[in-house]
């Protein structure tokens, strides 16, 4: 369960992190009142749960009281990669003068959480990887140990991060350990011109099999979920939507964590994160291939799937009986290795739709599944 900004930001001031002050509101009015409080001028900030804010005008400074409740009326309503705003953070803005990225974040396929660290931060941490893999420091963390001023300073200097964010990274962990948390991430974590460390931005993840200690939080973010998000909850899919335009459908979480950096390493942008985990009837193919495909930013879909316990063919079996409920309006890409491969490849063939392609190697099918999503 994702949170958002505002509730990110909460959680951080309860447990000794840094941040400005700030006021949510869901009115213009109430943006102005805000903007007087904290002192005149302020960042408003649209709240959804999503990406690219900034990019789609959701995130603007205001001079005065006046100026933010003009910005909070043009940004309340308006709909960010299908996220519509209902409320507003407004925030004391501040001096920068170096910005950071830190998070934590649960690596399943290690059994252990990873640092992700970078004197880089202010942008997304992808393109910083992309462009210089040598700025992210990556570090696995021992659950039983934990994140200590010790561990904090390993992380700090690999990432080439001030001794004065050693302490946020160890309150950072404390957040992900006592909320229940898979992620919890700043970007930027800063250091102003008078030597203060903030948090500017949050993220915050909950583990949703922690829903009943995590209690405080689900009203809210039941009822304003991303609707896609909404509606594969209610027909039991484990799915994420993301900011791309590559569809991507797995069998187990590392598998599928997997493919969304081979699909990012190929030049194209997942659009969601889909584990149909160990089974592939047709009604859970239908079901998956219905929700990517109701996606407008999707252009190609991926299918990678192993076969272990659910075997190739059952797979390849249950895209078929998909397909003749789902009418299939982008080309579909299927890799299927393991028990049963070239039986299941042998059922996709013999159905021959128009549509769909296959390839044998998982670096085969992203570069076409990319290659297809930027030429469409």
């Amino acid at each position: 369960m994702d949170l958002y900004e505002h509730q990110a930001r909460s959680l951080f001031e309860e447990h000794g992190i840094p941040v400005p002050r700030a006021e949510v509101t869901d009115s213009p009015e109430g943006a102005r009142e805000a903007a007087r409080r904290l002192g005149g001028p302020v960042v408003v900030k649209a709240q959804v749960k999503t990406g690219g804010r900034g990019k789609a005008g959701g995130v603007r400074r205001a001079s005065g009281p006046p100026e933010a409740e003009r910005v909070a009326g043009d940004i309340l309503g308006m709909d960010i990669k299908g996220h519509t705003v209902h409320e507003v953070m407004l925030a004391q803005p501040v001096d920068i003068e170096a910005e950071f990225y830190v998070s934590y974040v649960l690596d399943r396929a290690a059994g252990r959480f990873l640092a992700i660290a970078s004197a880089e931060g202010g942008m997304e941490i992808e393109e910083v990887a992309a462009r210089r893999p040598e700025a992210v420091a990556r570090i696995h963390i021992d659950p039983a140990e934990g994140v200590t001023s010790a561990k904090a300073a390993e992380i700090a200097e690999a990432a080439g991060l001030p001794p004065r964010t050693v302490d946020v990274l160890v309150r950072l962990w404390g957040v992900l350990v006592r909320e229940d948390a898979v992620l919890v991430e700043v970007n930027p974590l800063v250091r102003t011109e008078d030597g203060r460390i903030l948090a500017l931005d949050g993220k915050v993840t909950l583990d949703d099999n922690a829903r009943f200690r995590q209690a405080r939080w689900g009203a809210e973010g039941d009822t304003r979920e991303d609707p896609l998000e909404a509606e594969a909850a209610a027909k039991g899919l484990n799915y994420v939507r993301l900011d791309g335009e590559v569809g991507v459908i797995g069998n187990g979480a590392g598998l599928v964590m997997s493919t969304l950096d081979v699909v990012a390493g190929c030049g194209a942008r997942p659009a969601n994160f889909l584990d149909i985990g160990g089974g592939a009837s047709a009604r859970v193919m239908a079901d998956g291939l219905s929700l990517i495909l109701s996606d407008p930013g999707v252009k190609s879909v991926f299918v990678n799937v192993f076969g272990g316990i659910t075997a190739c063919d059952a797979v390849a079996d249950g895209i078929v009986r998909a397909l003749d409920t789902v009418r299939l309006t982008k080309p579909l890409v299927v890799r299927l290795d393991g028990n049963n491969a070239a039986r299941g490849r042998a059922v996709l063939d013999e159905r021959a739709h128009p549509l769909v392609e296959q390839a044998t190697t998982m670096d085969g099918a992203a570069r076409r599944a990319a290659e297809l999503a930027n030429t469409s």
